[in-house]
């Protein structure tokens, strides 16, 4: 055979990406061992994935982005997978991370101020079973709130929103206008909302589409619409940016054949959080109590210097017997954090559905915990508390 020449070849140009490498893999490292591991523990036997997404929450750099899945082959062992693009393209029931930007409504509709104390107790409706928090947490102020994590204090923010008084056993009648004013807000912090990242494809969640009383006050906790680990990511990188919502992007350069610079990528503003930069202090507080030690997400971060962050846990569904219905009750984790509190160089969101099958028994994986700390601990092994490399 010949060959005719049709056109000289040349070089292209080469990318040079957000990622770091060596954080990644660590990172990759760390999910390999503990979602193995994880599926020798009791009550996972829906549990299959974790993910992890460290960003710089200043500039919108992905600095990491992984996801392991683990598959039981034909032999019945089970096998890891890379599941890095369901940070992009599955979604998790976050639970209590989103109260952050619950809180921002009570501020912004003034149904709460700074101190705001409520009682934390169960609450009952009429032709409902009672709501409450995980545990009676009795008088608590909105940063307590946010430290211990309550329920109830999110659903009289949520009812008030809407116009109505609880009373013991009573209709739920809350203005539904009020579902437009938390979607409103939660999207200008990325929740519910494509990021922007510039990827191919990318989910924005489910939106739910029936409007009621019991899902308005759900949706308040995080137990309603779901959103991706990247959404999520992208959240807690706006409160740690001071309700400023960067673009998420892999690209920093283009660089020519003899190693100079075609063009560089500068960080895009998407939108600044309509709230009094009072409020996100507020919140950026009641996340820092969070990780202290009496808060739920103490020791979350390992030896991170001065983080804040929330806990996330929510009930979700799974289709157990492949008939298209997901009603099988599960557990699930998320956690989103940042560090240093003061000056944040770094934030990082790890999601671990379905690590409990609620009807099997009750005992519960700290999988999420486990890779949220040794994922932290990870970054500050190659940067230091200014985010510059070691």
């Amino acid at each position: 055979n010949s060959l005719k020449l049709v056109e000289k070849g040349s070089r292209g140009n080469d990318i040079v990406l957000s990622i770091d490498i060596d954080l990644q893999l660590k990172i990759e490292q760390i999910l390999n061992t503990e979602v193995l591991n994880t599926k020798k523990e009791a009550n996972t036997n829906f549990y299959n994935r974790s993910f992890v997404i460290i960003q710089n929450p200043k500039t919108g750099e992905i600095l990491t982005l992984a996801g392991k899945q683990v598959i039981k082959n034909s032999l019945g062992k089970y096998e890891l997978y890379d599941y890095s693009i369901g940070n992009i393209t599955t979604t998790v029931t976050p639970g209590s991370v989103v109260k952050g930007a619950s809180h921002i409504v009570g501020y912004n509709t003034g149904v709460i101020k700074f101190g705001t104390v409520m009682e934390d107790k169960c609450i009952k409706f009429l032709n409902m079973p009672k709501k409450c928090s995980w545990t009676n947490l009795g008088m608590i102020n909105d940063i307590e709130a946010l430290k211990y994590s309550s329920n109830i204090y999110q659903f009289k923010i949520a009812m008030m929103v809407g116009g109505f008084n609880y009373r013991y056993n009573s209709y739920l009648d809350v203005d539904l206008k009020a579902f437009d004013i938390y979607r409103k807000t939660f999207y200008q912090f990325g929740l519910g909302v494509k990021t922007g990242i510039d990827f191919p494809i990318e989910e924005d969640g489910y939106k739910g589409e029936s409007y009621a009383g019991d899902l308005l006050i759900n949706y308040a906790i995080g137990q309603y619409d779901t959103y991706t680990p990247l959404q999520l990511s992208q959240y807690i990188s706006t409160i740690a940016n001071d309700g400023v919502r960067m673009k998420t992007r892999f690209l920093k350069q283009v660089l020519k054949e003899d190693g100079s610079i075609l063009y560089e990528v500068s960080p895009v503003v998407l939108n600044k959080v309509d709230t009094k930069i009072e409020n996100i202090k507020r919140v950026q507080e009641g996340f820092k109590q969070v990780m202290t030690i009496n808060g739920t997400g103490y020791d979350y971060m390992g030896s991170s210097p001065n983080p804040a962050g929330k806990t996330g846990t929510s009930e979700s569904f799974v289709d157990d017997n492949n008939d298209n219905i997901y009603d099988h009750p599960t557990m699930s984790n998320n956690f989103i954090g940042y560090a240093p509190s003061s000056n944040p160089v770094m934030s990082i969101v790890t999601s671990s559905p379905d690590v409990r099958d609620i009807l099997r028994g009750s005992f519960k994986s700290n999988v999420n915990y486990r890779i949220s700390k040794k994922s932290s601990n990870a970054y500050f092994s190659l940067y230091d508390k200014n985010g510059n490399r070691k």
